[in-house]
């Protein structure tokens, strides 16, 4: 499917696995179901929710193939192809757009970090790799570093980049980012919490970790908001906040991974060094869940 200016909920997929570690396909297929028939407007497979930095490229190759392959085209299928080194963030972006992904993330180099100069030539030398649109990834907390605004605003005007996950939570950031906004860049919500916040200054959506666990409503918060209707909008994006919120109680994405395990969605275990969260912290959820109508 082209990718164009999307706007909407955007899931950033968990990926499965057996008891054993190994990816779950059967398990894979069902969540891409089930996000379509929910109306999610768009997939991206491998970003930090995806934990594909405990994954092997051999692995990361097979789940995008196999979500490119059950998705056929319904929606488009954004595919984490960043990394800290340049050089291999290019030859991922070459292989997945070669496989058939209509978008790729991008995020900033992690670790290793860059000066501002570094920082664009990270990201320019990929977009100017592949025909497919690339959209920035901005998580400082994840990364110890975040793209500059100046850096932003130069790669807005690259013809092959589409856009910025801005996930710093900082309104401030977002703002001045959100300058950059035009026909061929958009903002998309990195933090489900703010998603309405990010629209208000001219969002096109959210990439959303709470898709996962209610899909149908992510998609109506946004496209309320996006088609006039900003009260029920903010009715409901408020009205689920607390549980956005839970989310993110341990570090993502343990407790999505614990809800929806808990919803019978059998995605297994994390890989480590990520595992179970604590029992405390499971209780509450399955509070918080039985407070929404899940369980």
């Amino acid at each position: 499917m082209k990718f164009e200016h999307l706007q909407g909920s955007i899931v950033a997929m968990v990926t499965p696995f057996h008891e054993d570690g190994s990816v779950n396909f059967e398990v894979l297929t069902e969540l891409l179901e089930r996000q379509i028939a929910e109306g999610t407007d768009a997939i991206l497979t491998l970003g930090t929710t995806g934990e594909y930095s405990t994954m092997t490229h051999e692995e990361d190759a097979a789940v995008v193939a196999h979500t490119i392959k059950v998705v056929n085209g319904r929606v488009p299928v954004i595919v984490g192809s960043g990394s800290n080194c340049t050089a291999t963030q290019v030859e991922k972006s070459i292989e997945y757009q070669n496989m058939g992904a209509d978008a790729l993330l991008l995020i900033a180099p992690y670790y290793n970090k860059a000066n501002p100069e570094g920082m664009y030539r990270h990201f320019a030398e990929t977009a100017d790799a592949v025909h497919i649109p690339c959209i920035l990834y901005n998580v400082p907390g994840r990364t110890g570093c975040s793209i500059p605004v100046s850096v932003v605003e130069k790669l807005s005007k690259h013809p092959n980049i589409a856009g910025i996950k801005e996930a710093s939570g900082d309104m401030s950031y977002a703002m001045k980012v959100a300058h950059c906004i035009g026909p061929d860049f958009a903002l998309y919500s990195g933090n489900d919490d703010i998603t309405v916040p990010l629209m208000s200054i001219g969002g096109s959506g959210v990439i959303s970790v709470y898709a996962n666990v209610m899909p149908r409503m992510c998609h109506e918060i946004v496209a309320d908001y996006l088609g006039g209707n900003q009260a029920r909008a903010v009715e409901n994006h408020l009205k689920y906040l607390k549980l956005m919120n839970d989310l993110f109680m341990e570090v993502n994405p343990i407790p999505v991974k614990a809800a929806m395990n808990l919803m019978g969605l059998n995605v297994g275990p994390m890989r480590l060094p990520l595992c179970e969260m604590t029992p405390e912290h499971t209780e509450a959820l399955r509070r918080t869940l039985e407070e929404a109508g899940l369980l």
